[in-house]
């Protein structure tokens, strides 16, 4: 098997260490910008062979794939604004797609994209008799799939809850341990729910609930968030999820202190303003602000010296229904190593392990020829042996679940 992923961040560089290792795996070519992080992947094995891309433009990702040659499968690992460019090149070449993301840049609105990309896209894929693969990464990904565990034990259900707690502190400053532009945009517009059976913007940060888990030493208070995970809930209401009326995602953690107050203040605005003499968006101003999270060895084993005063957290998907007539609540919980065992296992940050290999894992379906399907399916839309398949692989990487029913 060949493999094209581009983008050499956390992500892509995971998927390829981690691709390289299979040995169905034959090649793997590795392309992004920044040339020196491509350098530095293409160390860890002579199976890889890297590039530098500007995947700006449709047109350069084409003449990439000219050079390299015929590929099985193309992984998107780019920033979210680059989606469609990929997207249609993978098309155009016939091949099989994974993509960490979905639906940007696809539609005005992304929830229109989303749908667009579940028929018309779809049908492309299905048309070169080809599967895609999209949002494909922890969240959503690993935590759609604890999902439907959890709805597997109800005979119907009424409400979702994805909770995530992200509880790495370190005595310095790091308030996003992941991409600051992802996380801030998410921040900075309204969230994604599905309620009484249709999709609502909620505002961001708000309709709180709190939690307490045997497994965390304090309460934690959840807040509304930006993600993807209630929209594929909704789309496959009544295929996947026994007909759930409602659906939320709600996050916690030092990116959200940090944040919240900036987005009162109206720091997280994308109206441009005239300031000092430059139009410019307080939004931008304060991304153009914001530490970068460590990304090369050297620098996490810095900070791991210097100290963490928390190295926890929780990823939690929760179905409330009934069974045999009665209320039930399933709670799966996920477990992953947090940031010093990480570092130690895989030389990164917590964020980056649980991301990188949870997307590897889809990688790994591909390379395995484990999904039959084909056309373009979100993540969560894995056949129930392909979900088991992924859970019993995932162990390896010391990604487990446990269920717990009230």
């Amino acid at each position: 098997m060949k493999i094209l992923i581009l983008g050499a961040g956390v992500q892509g560089t995971t998927v390829a260490r981690r691709a390289s290792e299979e040995n169905n795996v034959e090649k793997i070519y590795i392309a992004d910008w920044d040339i020196t992080s491509v350098n530095e992947i293409t160390k860890y094995s002579n199976k890889m062979q890297g590039f530098k891309l500007d995947a700006s433009k449709y047109e350069n990702i084409m003449n990439l794939c000219e050079k390299v040659g015929s590929v099985d499968l193309i992984i998107n690992a780019l920033p979210l604004h680059f989606a469609k460019n990929v997207l249609d090149a993978a098309i155009e070449l016939k091949t099989n797609y994974q993509d960490f993301a979905a639906g940007e840049g696809i539609k005005e609105d992304w929830f229109e994209g989303l749908k667009y990309l579940l028929t018309e896209y779809d049908a492309k894929f299905k048309t070169n008799n080809k599967l895609a693969i999209v949002g494909t990464g922890s969240a959503p990904g690993l935590l759609c799939l604890a999902t439907r565990l959890a709805v597997r034990e109800l005979d119907s259900c009424d409400t979702i809850y994805n909770l995530v707690w992200e509880g790495v502190k370190s005595k310095r400053f790091i308030p996003f341990w992941f991409s600051p532009a992802s996380a801030l945009w998410d921040m900075s517009e309204p969230a994604i729910a599905w309620i009484d059976s249709k999709i609502v913007r909620t505002d961001a940060f708000s309709l709180p609930i709190t939690r307490k888990y045997d497994y965390i030493d304090t309460p934690i208070t959840f807040v509304e968030h930006s993600h993807d995970e209630p929209a594929y809930y909704g789309v496959h209401a009544k295929e996947l999820y026994k007909g759930v009326k409602n659906a939320y995602f709600k996050y916690a953690g030092v990116g959200i202190d940090f944040a919240k107050p900036l987005f009162a203040l109206g720091r997280l605005s994308h109206e441009k303003k005239m300031i000092d003499g430059q139009m410019i968006s307080p939004y931008e101003l304060t991304l153009h602000s914001i530490p970068q999270p460590p990304k090369y060895p050297n620098e996490i084993q810095t900070i791991i010296d210097d100290g963490l005063t928390s190295d926890s957290g929780c990823m939690v998907a929760e179905a409330i229904g009934l069974k045999n007539g009665k209320e039930t609540k399933v709670e799966v919980h996920v477990f992953a190593p947090g940031l010093v065992d990480s570092f130690k296992k895989a030389q990164m940050t917590a964020e980056a392990y649980i991301t990188g290999q949870s997307g590897f894992l889809y990688t790994k379906l591909f390379i395995d020829n484990m999904i039959k399907t084909k056309g373009l399916i979100s993540s969560d839309m894995l056949s129930d042996n392909e979900i088991d398949i992924y859970m019993n692989n995932a162990k390896k990487f010391e990604i487990t679940t446990k269920i717990k029913i009230s």
